[in-house]
């Protein structure tokens, strides 16, 4: 197979999305014929995110230290930084827009009745408990920003601090002189590719991991959901699909590329966001699939991780939406300028509310607590709360699948904008996604392959393995060194061939 041949396409029962679909519809069965049974097997999902997030904080900081670092110049790292954090903002106030918008005119919590139970007020207990801990802008930056030693963030999962870390790691390396930044890079680099054996094994369990999720979702919320519980679902996904279809579309046009195009390429991803309700699952999949679809590697190893804590589009939606259904589930109503007041607000405490299941119904007690008021008392939060907390599983989906999908599309119009992006390559892959299956299955898949080993092996033996300037940063399966694509001019220049 040379260079510009597609890899042959491999049968639908050998991938991961089948068998993910195989997992939703078997858990859907189950929760229905065997609700009690089916409750006990959130487990299985819980446990799948669990091995997940140990892995998260590695990835994140190997892709963003070699992602700056790899550029060789300050400057323009940083350049392609303020891009980054400027659509960021403009994304998440649309989105706190939305969210607005759709609950005043909808008003999914008017005319409510209901009364929570009281586990679900025990609950709601508790995340206002992990709410009250946020302090406002300074807590913000203290408590969840800045790092309090360098292992502790790795240890506890905080996202926003091993971002800062690795931001300042690969600010060093990019001070170093040009042999030694290569060699330091390449050997992050290397501990990458072992990050992401271990995320090959652990995807295995994809499918379990989405019966687990699905039987619990329907056996727990099945049929007795209040009325305007379900149309406080069905307002937010509705949301959730006009800020995808029409305002990522929009922007997606502008960039040149279809947006429905992109949501079949990253299909698979979807797919296991709906099994295990979190958009983390995906994310070393997504930095490997949208480098081969044309974003370069220093876009796509800044923007992502990134976005993961500060592009959060379906979180802002359900913030918003969520806030104005406690008021309406309340008798009350809450003036348009206070309402812009707490979208406001929300733009800071939306931040670092990472992709994990509950993450969003914590950064909404969190906001309800910090702009306080009568319309917010501590009574009025909890109830709230409690009233949401039973369907907001099925919430985080929504919230997940469009974070993935915004942090997609903003990857790749900050690369058209910063000048690396592939056009050619990425219209060629969106017609056609199985041009990114060779990249996919040599980080991601399960033909590793002998004959594979075997080259990269004897290459060692011939004097060196190199880090090839394909842009997997791998030798092709016919030992073939492809140029690298969807790289300006000047980062083809600095590209090296590592020995």
């Amino acid at each position: 197979m040379t260079s510009t041949e597609a890899a042959p396409r491999r049968r639908f029962f050998t991938q991961l999305w089948f068998w993910v679909i195989v997992g939703i519809v078997l858990g859907v069965v189950f929760g229905l014929v065997a609700p009690d049974a089916a409750k006990g097997a959130k487990w299985l999902a819980d446990g799948f995110i669990q091995m997940i997030k140990v892995i998260v904080a590695p990835v994140i900081f190997c892709t963003v230290v070699v992602g700056i670092a790899s550029i060789g110049n300050l400057a323009r790292a940083g350049g392609l930084a303020l891009k980054a954090l400027f659509y960021f903002l403009v994304a998440t106030v649309v989105a706190l827009t939305l969210g607005l918008v759709a609950a005043n005119v909808f008003a999914p919590g008017s005319g409510f009745q209901g009364r929570p139970s009281e586990s679900a007020l025990a609950s709601a207990a508790g995340q206002i408990d992990k709410g009250g801990q946020d302090t406002g802008l300074t807590g913000f930056i203290l408590d969840d920003l800045l790092p309090t030693s360098f292992l502790g963030p790795f240890v506890e999962n905080e996202v926003l601090r091993v971002l800062v870390l690795a931001i300042l790691t690969a600010c060093s390396v990019s001070l170093l002189a040009a042999p030694l930044r290569t060699r330091v890079v390449g050997s992050i680099e290397t501990i990458a590719k072992v990050v992401f054996g271990i995320i090959t094994l652990i995807m295995w369990a994809a499918p379990v991991a989405a019966f687990g999720g699905m039987a619990y979702t329907v056996a727990q919320f099945g049929a007795s959901s209040l009325t305007n519980l379900v149309t406080l679902m069905g307002v937010f996904w509705g949301t959730c699909a006009f800020f995808v279809v029409a305002v990522l579309g929009l922007v997606s046009w502008w960039a040149g590329f279809n947006i429905l195009k992109v949501i079949r390429l990253i299909k698979d991803e979807l797919l296991i966001i709906v099994g295990t309700s979190s958009s983390e699952s995906v994310l070393p999949r997504l930095l490997t699939k949208l480098e081969a679809a044309g974003a370069s590697k220093q876009t796509v190893g800044l923007v992502i991780p990134t976005g993961y804590s500060f592009n959060l589009d379906g979180t802002c939606i359900y913030l918003t939406l969520g806030a104005l259904f406690i008021i309406q589930a309340g008798n009350e109503s809450l003036p348009i300028a206070l309402q812009i007041g707490l979208a406001l607000l929300m733009v800071l405490t939306s931040k670092g509310a990472a992709g994990i299941t509950g993450a969003g119904l914590v950064t909404l007690a969190a906001s309800l607590q910090a702009f306080g008021g009568e319309f917010f008392s501590a009574e009025a939060i909890a109830v709230g709360i409690a009233l949401i907390i039973g369907i907001d599983r099925v919430m985080s989906e929504g919230r997940a699948l469009t974070n993935c999908i915004g942090n997609v599309v903003a990857t790749l119009v900050i690369a058209r904008w910063n000048g690396e992006l592939d056009r050619e390559r990425l219209k060629a892959v969106l017609d056609d996604p199985s041009l990114v299956d060779e990249a996919m299955e040599l980080e991601h898949g399960s033909r590793a392959e002998e004959d594979e080993s075997a080259k990269e092996l004897a290459a060692v033996g011939a004097g060196g393995y190199e880090v090839a300037t394909e842009r997997t940063g791998r030798v092709t399966g016919t030992g073939t060194t492809l140029p690298p694509t969807g790289l300006t001019e000047e980062s083809s220049a600095t590209h090296e061939t590592v020995r």
